[in-house]
């Protein structure tokens, strides 16, 4: 288990001692992160807005122990069909590198799994809600979505989350078994419970569990960063979305798989708060089953 990023100035003394700027945290910060005991993964979400070499990987793999795991955002060019330009952002284009397997090879993949090493626990493809000539027919998108992943390296562990309910159906399900990738399970507005999801994309069938618990009580991203920051405390428990997360990762273990959970400061308005609080909602399921 681990959370979005390690650089919030307002975890001081749940993370590190004393209060640092951001940017000092982004730089310097992972070290005492990869201190904590229930910190065990961590996301690295930049690599979604632009590139980062496999030396800046590296960096953050000589960091943190053995037996850590980074949770790598792809490059949102491999998932976004339109693009748009300019800080007017004016009309849509096409963007050429959508479910682009070459692009994702040589700018997403290879300089994880250089970087990184044993380090790297998966590299997530997230799709953000798709246009209706992409979802209309769910079919279709299955099928590129296939080929796309069948095309990408061996080796590396693979995990697709999507914003579009319509799109989780058994083809769905079925082009990740054929290239060994995982549904991103995710709590977030968009998309339908964590049990709704697992009934399409059961646990037991997956390579490893991959959840991001994003956000909670069907706030949006913005309105949550408003009303939690510093995201110094549980500003708005989630009982309910915990208890299902622990659910997920119980039924991974029993079924011998690895589970990789990632909390955002937006879920419930402190992640490494809400890592405590799922680990003790673990502990507790485990013991009385």
């Amino acid at each position: 288990m681990g959370t979005s990023s390690w650089s919030f100035p307002g975890w001081a003394g749940l993370v590190c001692a004393g209060r640092h700027a951001a940017d000092v945290l982004s730089r310097d910060g992972l070290p005492a992160y990869a201190r904590n005991p229930l910190l065990r993964a961590a996301g690295i979400d930049r690599t979604f807005y632009a590139p980062v070499s496999a030396d800046v990987f590296a960096l953050h793999a000589a960091q943190v122990p053995e037996g850590f795991r980074f949770l790598v955002k792809a490059s949102q060019l491999c998932t976004f069909p339109v693009l748009r330009d300019g800080p007017a952002r004016g009309a849509p284009r096409e963007n050429p590198r959508f479910l682009d397997a070459a692009f994702a090879r040589d700018v997403v993949v290879a300089p994880a799994v250089e970087g990184l090493g044993d380090r790297l626990g998966v590299l997530l493809f997230q799709f953000p809600p798709l246009p209706r000539a992409e979802t209309r027919d769910p079919s279709r998108f299955a099928a590129r979505l296939s080929a796309f992943l069948g095309a990408l390296p061996r080796g590396p562990r693979y995990a697709v989350e999507i914003r579009d309910a319509g799109l989780l159906r058994p083809d769905y399900a079925a082009a990740l078994a054929g290239a060994g990738a995982a549904h991103g399970f995710t709590v977030h507005p968009s998309m339908p419970s964590l049990e709704v999801q697992a009934a399409t994309a059961p646990v037991e069938r997956q390579p490893g569990l991959v959840v991001r618990w994003m956000l909670g009580h069907g706030r949006g991203y913005e309105e949550a960063r408003d009303l939690y920051s510093p995201f110094d405390r549980l500003a708005a428990p989630d009982p309910g979305s915990r208890a299902s997360i622990a659910d997920l990762l119980l039924r991974a273990v029993r079924a011998g798989k690895e589970g990789l959970v990632i909390v955002n400061n937006k879920a419930e308005g402190c992640s490494p708060l809400s890592v405590v609080e799922l680990a003790r909602a673990v502990a507790s399921r485990a013991g009385s089953g």
